[in-house]
């Protein structure tokens, strides 16, 4: 088998004296990440087989019966039986109505309990598949142990040997629930397959789905969306003006990050110093090398998606983008990356066939984007090139991919601070996600210290023409390319000062999966609100209409007095003017339709929403937070 490009591979995982490589490596992996099950199915071909007493099942290793060997083959075994008697419903999550039960079985403390949940559910997603599940566990034994429960702990603990914790009382109820079930039926699920609740959207509008399905907080901000938002906005045609509808996919999409930018401020660049790798397609000059928005994901084989293809897929959150055109498609396409369990997969087939020992070498790329995909955008144009018009709406384009993101990017660098027509018309189309924009300095080792703190200084002082906000944006200064920083114009402490910045980002892109449900969350309250108001605006102009004569001159004087109608609104329902859309984009949208066909106001549509919004929303965080505060 040929090995694997030198450039683009890195040693995650250091193996101590004598251990098997491919072993050690999936023993720190099946800790940290979520396996693929073909990753699974292998690890007992990595290890002997353990003597066992006769009439024991494999598995059965808890308060009385420590085990001969614990290794990978017995930690699948055992764990997978331990996660399937917790998983009560056998869908493959263990809520916190389950763990409160399993747990008790360790004997720790509530409050000790409290930070294995918080460590194992770091997502927040309110349940724990069998990676967090197996997390949570090691975490009970290093407790039982006597050690600190932390992250820190967890990562410097030998999780290979680490022995299963003691639970009391467990023997007897797996024998009863070894009865029942075999290693067939249980339950793991990877994170790139479907969830049950993907089918919800295919079944009829107005079907009650019932409580029992909802297992996680995405699964009930779905409920809630097909139940009393989605209604809302196909009555009121919510997803011709702001947004379209949403799928299943568009909330289980992983977190995105866009970098936008002038040509040449080295945004494709900075992914590739991200991911470690070249990516195909990725082409990197001084000229305005990348002419299309790419996607880049981790895929289970490396190949690219044309943008007509991605649109109409309901497995992928990019369905909306139809909305632009072919001509806009043609300059689009996802870039997938063979993701890390198939990598590991690849050094473990060789393995088992040569039987010599190997060093496995990881893929940073993959571990990021498992968990991250990255929007490398065109560079913005600028000056003489400006005239030329692009055959697409580009800023309609990143104004959709930026209410999708989760952390859009915007590069500089200190000999392109000037922001030009079509960059200030896409740094607009950025208001609402304020909270989202991170400022890059880039290339910030070409000048040294004097210049580089005047060029911040101008830096800042364009973008606040531009941002008309008060606050001061997080400004990353660095050099982020694959080169050693130029220390001889930087100097020391310009090169303390990158390597320190660029620490700080690389915390900010790492905190984003953890803060992913939060964003879902956050998102999903500020659509609710929007599509209110959207629904309160059409009503009122449908009200406003004549019932027989002057049809056209009335539709023509409320398109006229928009900005009147829309303070007429806020000011009979008191209702936040920072919640009202834009008059100019909305009044363009609205001259094409016939204000006579709009609905009328529908009280009990919009009393659902402000429901789910007071009642709903806040009794979905109760329940699936960590079960033991």
């Amino acid at each position: 088998m040929a090995h694997l490009p030198r450039r683009s591979s890195r040693l995650l995982f250091k193996t101590r004296a004598g251990a098997d490589p491919p072993r050690a490596a999936i023993g720190a992996f099946a800790s940290h990440t979520s396996l693929h099950p073909l990753v699974l199915s292998l690890s007992p071909l990595l290890s002997p087989p353990t003597e066992r007493r006769e009439g024991e099942e494999p598995g059965e290793m808890g308060s009385d019966s420590p085990p001969k060997k614990w290794g990978l083959r017995e930690q699948r075994e055992a764990y997978l039986r331990w996660f399937s008697l917790a998983d009560d419903d056998g869908d493959g999550r263990v809520t916190g109505k389950d763990a409160l039960k399993f747990f008790a079985m360790s004997n720790l403390s509530r409050p000790e309990l409290k930070q294995v949940w918080a460590i194992a559910d770091s997502k927040r997603q309110g349940y724990l598949g069998f990676s967090e599940f197996m997390t949570a566990m090691q975490l009970v034994s290093l407790a039982q142990a006597g050690n600190e429960i932390s992250q820190d702990t967890l990562a410097h603990a030998d999780l290979e040997t680490l022995l299963p914790p003691t639970m009391e009382g467990l023997d007897k109820k797996l024998k009863k629930n070894s009865m029942s079930k075999s290693n067939s039926d249980i339950v793991v699920r990877h994170p790139s397959e479907l969830p049950a609740s993907a089918n919800w959207f295919n079944s009829k509008s107005g079907k009650k789905i019932p409580l029992r399905s909802v297992t996680s907080i995405i699964d009930g901000l779905k409920k809630s969306y097909i139940e009393k938002l989605r209604p809302l906005e196909k009555t009121y045609q919510f997803d011709d003006f702001v947004s379209p509808l949403l799928t299943s996919s568009d909330f289980d999409a992983k977190p995105m990050v866009m970098l936008l930018g002038q040509y040449s401020t080295g945004k494709t660049t900075f992914i590739k110093h991200l991911l470690k790798t070249n990516y195909p397609g990725a082409h990197i000059g001084p000229e305005p090398t990348t002419d299309r928005f790419v996607v880049i994901t981790s895929g289970p084989d490396e190949r690219c998606i044309p943008g007509n293809t991605i649109a109409v897929q309901a497995d992928m959150p990019y369905s909306g983008l139809s909305s632009f055109g072919t001509a806009f498609l043609s300059k689009c396409l996802i870039q997938y990356i063979p993701s890390l369990a198939l990598i590991i997969l690849l050094h473990i087939f060789h393995y088992v066939a040569l039987r010599k020992k190997l060093i496995v070498s990881i893929f940073y790329i993959a571990k990021l984007l498992d968990h991250i995909t990255f929007v490398d955008t065109p560079g913005v144009l600028s000056g003489e090139k400006q005239r030329t018009q692009r055959s697409y709406d580009f800023t309609g384009v990143t104004s959709w991919f930026a209410a999708k993101c989760d952390l859009i990017l915007l590069l500089f660098d200190p000999h392109k601070l000037d922001i030009s027509d079509e960059f200030k018309r896409v740094i607009g189309s950025l208001k609402g996600h304020d909270d989202k924009i991170r400022i890059v300095l880039n290339k910030a080792d070409q000048v040294d210290a004097q210049q580089l703190m005047r060029v911040y200084g101008a830096l800042l002082w364009s973008l606040g023409k531009v941002l008309n906000t008060p606050e001061v944006m997080r400004v990353y200064i660095g050099s982020f390319n694959d080169k050693p920083i130029r220390e001889t114009v930087a100097g020391p402490l310009g090169k303390e000062l990158f390597e320190k910045e660029q620490e700080d980002l690389l915390s900010d892109l790492n905190d984003i999966p953890k803060k992913a449900c939060d964003r879902r969350i956050n998102e999903f309250v500020k659509r609710s609100r929007s599509a209110k108001v959207h629904a309160h605006i059409i009503s009122h102009l449908k009200k406003e209409m004549p019932a027989l004569m002057g049809k056209a001159k009335a539709q023509q004087r409320l398109l006229d007095t928009l900005d009147e109608q829309f303070a007429k609104v806020q000011k009979e329902l008191h209702l936040p003017a920072g919640d009202f859309p834009s008059v100019d984009e909305y009044r363009e949208t609205l001259s094409a339709y016939n204000f006579d066909k709009f609905e009328r106001l529908k009280p009990k549509l919009v009393q659902g929403v402000d429901d789910m919004l007071a009642y709903d929303i806040p009794d979905l965080l109760k329940s699936f937070r960590n079960p033991y505060e």
